[in-house]
């Protein structure tokens, strides 16, 4: 699923993998620390975990999580989700590349 949207002024492409269940969110999925460094670490796999909450309790401009397919690729999935993706400035027209979160996730492709 893809959708054309205005991000930060700017023409750019979000796409999802349609997996809202097991969703949770940039600030809630799972993850190990690798070292003390905070941002060292890599979210667990899908695997590794039960499906996401509902509500993982986090919102973009009053939106949650979608809970339909007609509430997908809304704020909250733009910015928070870490299943979507988005183009890079200028790259509106490459195709995008998603995450395998059938392994653990050390960079998200974004």
């Amino acid at each position: 699923m893809e959708k054309s949207i205005t991000f930060f002024g700017q023409k750019a492409k979000i796409g999802c993998d349609e997996k809202c269940n097991k969703a949770w969110g940039n600030n809630s999925r799972p993850k190990e620390q690798l070292t003390d460094d905070e941002d060292d670490y890599c979210f667990l796999s899908d695997n590794e975990l039960k499906e996401a909450p509902i509500d993982p309790g986090t919102y973009e401009d009053g939106q949650a999580k979608p809970t339909n397919k007609s509430e997908r690729l809304n704020k909250w999935c733009a910015r928070e989700c870490e299943r979507c993706v988005m183009s890079k400035p200028n790259e509106y027209d490459k195709p995008l590349v998603f995450a395998d979160w059938n392994e653990r996730v050390y960079n998200i492709p974004r």
